[in-house]
């Protein structure tokens, strides 16, 4: 209810009184969201208050629970730098740094002697200083907010020829600030992209800066919030996975049943048809980053299919989509067959329809999946899609351009399987080799990527941040497994995360996180995963391995997963946690049809 209430369209008075209403009914996080709630810093040089109630409630709308530091006027610096400060006390997990644009362009002035690029690089590298300041003292991601283009223009058309351009200053700034966060590892909020998007009179308003120091307007503020709150779901691995297309009037003008191949509007020879074409190229781009397509439609599935195999001006092609369900069936309950059919969850999913009663009847059934509300004209349905921020993501991986292909190829091994009388032979005639070793900086951002979105088959649901996991590469007492799987379908990416540490009297070995796909469930890589764990922990000494699991939400698929490999149940709590041991003396491998081939650390 909490999530639904939070995904209402809401202006600047209504997102306040939400944000009220909750802090007066869950003064501590309310169970119910099962999430570790974060704690958020926003440092800024100006006033930020009326930014906060947007900033919580676009979080809660993607399940997360924030609460709020934000400095004295002016002071955080002051505060960064005193260990005693509040900000210290408040131990944030992210930091955003909110600077106004007349802060950062201070000393800039067509009589002040100062060029726009040498005054660009000094606040860059104050902005850097403060960044790794930051980092150091907290250890947590941090976010830096680009600035906001609030200065006139003094020349014109040719502003970057004029030295003495606060406006010329802003863009050389934002510029190098992009360079200056890639070297960093930093996050950007990028307001000036957003701002040029939809007008900087949407953003900022000279009156309310000059009545209240509020650079950012009260009316942008939820869109404020919500810009942090798709980074804070990409961070917490709370990103959508999957978009899941309706075909008549969504990726065509029509009814592919009624008016035929023919018949349908797609392609050159008129606006509406170059629209769906527009669209069907931005969904394809996101395949290509990564996200998973499928299709949910009601129509027969041969006519469904028709235009991916025939019709000339169709951009997506039928290999594109990961799931194809076309029947008559209701769309909530097609919409559970594809999640089961990807094996990934239903919250997982962001459903684009253009019909409004499909739209509505899958938000009261499914209040989870990700519903946005698609224009009447499809030349605005990209913008649609791209304004909701449902696959924000900070970087993007080899392994995440590969996802297509990856479920394409799995789609391929559960047809064989379903025809396969013999699972040993089935499974051997896979050809299956596991690739290993341990973290290495190449891997790195896949790594921190798996370890914070996997759910599912994920045995403690620990979270790590990309600076943890460097420390843990570094610790002598950690060892470490990324895995890859190939077989002769192709190769199925970084499967399996693997953090395990040796205790101090060097005895045990606990798991401290294990993750893996849930593409290759089935396939005993969860046996020659085991044998990989006991070679690091004989390595380091070891006489037993402990394994933990922490009840989730979302994670009771491996409840039992010790027990079935033969660890004994050591303690389990009243909340469902437990905690296993298996003595390497007793340990014997189990025979699969996995080779293992090893690399080194780079």
């Amino acid at each position: 209810m909490l999530v639904g209430l939070a995904n209402l369209r809401m202006d600047f008075l209504r997102t306040n009184r939400l944000d009220r209403l909750l802090l007066e009914r869950f003064p501590t996080p309310p169970a119910a969201l099962q999430t570790k709630p974060i704690r958020l810093a926003l440092l800024a040089s100006s006033t930020a208050d009326h930014l906060l109630p947007a900033i919580r409630i676009a979080a809660l709308r993607r399940g997360l629970w924030v609460t709020i530091y934000t400095n004295q006027y002016g002071q955080y610096q002051q505060e960064l730098l005193d260990g005693s400060s509040p900000l210290h006390l408040f131990a944030p997990d992210i930091i955003v740094f909110a600077f106004d644009a007349r802060h950062l362009a201070h000393g800039i002035g067509a009589g002040s002697g100062r060029t726009s690029d040498s005054l660009a690089d000094s606040t860059t590298a104050r902005l850097v200083t403060l960044w790794q300041t930051a980092r150091a003292a907290f250890g947590c991601p941090i976010i830096q907010q680009t600035a906001l283009q609030v200065f006139p223009a003094l020349i014109g058309n040719n502003e970057h020829r004029f030295d003495g351009s606060a406006y010329g200053f802003l863009q050389r700034l934002n510029a190098r600030l992009r360079t200056a966060a890639d070297a960093e590892r930093i996050e950007l909020l990028a307001l000036d992209d957003r701002a040029a998007a939809d007008g900087i009179a949407a953003w900022y308003d000279p009156v309310m800066w000059h009545r209240a120091k509020q650079e950012v307007h009260p009316a942008a503020a939820p869109l404020y919030g919500d810009m942090i709150g798709r980074l804070l779901a990409s961070l917490q691995g709370r990103s959508f996975k999957c978009l899941v297309l309706d075909l008549d009037n969504t990726l065509w003008g029509g009814v592919i049943g009624d008016d035929g191949l023919d018949g349908i509007v797609l392609g050159q020879g008129s606006a509406r048809g170059e629209s769906f074409v527009e669209f069907q190229e931005y969904v394809r781009d996101l395949a290509q980053r990564g996200i998973i397509l499928a299709v949910c439609s009601k129509n027969d599935e041969a006519n469904a299919l028709a235009p991916f195999h025939s019709h000339p001006d169709m951009v997506l092609k039928r290999s594109d989509i990961a799931a194809f369900v076309a029947n008559w069936d209701d769309k909530p309950a097609n919409l559970r067959r594809i999640a089961r059919q990807l094996n990934i969850g239903i919250d997982a999913l962001v459903f684009a329809d253009d019909n409004p009663f499909e739209r509505d009847i899958v938000r009261r059934n499914l209040p989870m999946v990700a519903v946005p509300e698609l224009p009447v004209d499809p030349a605005f349905y990209s913008r649609a899609i791209a304004d909701g921020g449902y696959f924000e993501t900070l970087s993007v991986t080899p392994e995440d351009v590969d996802r297509a292909a990856h479920y394409q190829a799995n789609l391929e091994r559960t047809t064989l399987q379903a025809a396969a009388t013999d699972l040993p032979q089935y499974l051997k005639s896979l050809d299956m080799v596991m690739h290993s070793g341990p973290f290495d900086k190449v891997g790195l951002q896949r790594i921190v990527q798996l370890i914070n979105k996997t759910n599912q088959f994920n045995l403690t649901t620990r979270r790590y941040t990309e600076e943890e996991v460097l420390a843990q590469m570094a610790d002598p007492q950690v060892a470490t497994l990324q895995l890859r799987l190939l077989d002769r379908f192709g190769d199925n990416g970084m499967i399996a995360v693997v953090i395990g540490r040796i205790d101090d009297r060097g005895r045990d070995f606990t798991i401290d996180s294990w993750l893996m796909s849930c593409r290759v469930l089935g396939r005993q890589a969860e046996v020659s995963t085991l044998q990989l764990i006991v070679e690091a922990a004989r390595q380091l000494g070891a006489e037993r391995l402990v394994g933990e699991y922490c009840p989730t939400a979302k994670n009771a698929m491996v409840c039992d997963h010790y027990a079935k490999l033969g660890f004994d149940l050591a303690d389990r709590q009243d909340d469902g946690a437990s905690r296993w041991v298996l003595p390497l003396a007793s340990f014997a491998p189990t025979e699969n049809f996995i080779a293992n081939v090893r690399k080194n650390n780079d």
